[in-house]
């Protein structure tokens, strides 16, 4: 973001990192990744022609390219958990941060981070139910050239979000982790069941069978086991 603002990088610059030493999550949580066996990548993108109005539009097209790149190797049991992480089964694979510079009523820059578990096979036991590729395929990758055909997804994906920005809210949906299944949400300490229903344009979770009908991004926490 920074080289962004100075002028020293542009749309489409992409950093791979070996090693991380403050990784972000989202809601303030970190990012852990052993060194040297994982994707951690940051992409500099342009949020043109979206409004910062509709920024969840360029968030679920970076979710999709995630998801799309996993699910190539790992099968359809890849999915997309609201609003940011990528399943497979009930383990989370992969992370994704988007984080934008709005200055006024314009939005300048968005720079994508993108933790995806490639090779790592011990985790931290904090960590509730990580999984990588190489735990589901048995396979180890060469993570530079792993990281290279994500961005191919991505590519793919923010020209879909630039043509029709509609169609990305459709195929996020698809991709969505426990639709139409009752789960289990906390607000305030208090856990309630409801029926995810799907996202909306605002990336807005939208459940049934609820005390609400809608929740905002960091309103609520997943209770899975």
């Amino acid at each position: 973001m920074a080289q962004a603002l100075q002028g020293t990088a542009n749309h489409g610059h992409a950093w791979f990192a070996w090693r991380q030493t403050a990784g972000k999550g989202s809601r303030g949580k970190s990012w852990n990744a052993a060194d040297g066996q994982n994707i951690i990548l940051s992409v500099l993108l342009s949020p043109s022609p979206l409004i910062s109005a509709y920024s969840f539009y360029l968030s679920a097209a970076v979710a999709l390219a995630v998801y799309d790149f996993f699910k190539s190797f790992a099968g359809d049991e890849t999915t997309i958990k609201w609003p940011n992480d990528i399943y497979w089964r009930d383990r989370k694979a992969a992370g994704i941060l988007v984080e934008n510079n709005i200055r006024g009523n314009t939005w300048q820059w968005a720079v994508a981070g993108m933790g995806v578990n490639i090779n790592q096979t011990a985790f931290n036991p904090s960590l509730s139910n990580p999984v990588s590729l190489k735990q589901i395929t048995g396979k180890t990758y060469d993570v530079i050239a792993m990281a290279k055909i994500l961005c191919g997804c991505l590519q793919i994906r923010y020209q879909q979000m630039q043509q029709n920005k509609e169609s990305i809210l459709e195929d996020y949906n698809a991709a969505l982790y426990k639709k139409g299944e009752m789960v289990k949400l906390k607000k305030n300490n208090a856990v309630f069941s409801c029926t995810i229903k799907g996202v909306n344009a605002f990336g807005q979770l939208e459940i049934v069978d609820a005390p609400l009908s809608q929740v905002e991004f960091g309103e609520v926490e997943w209770v899975i086991k």
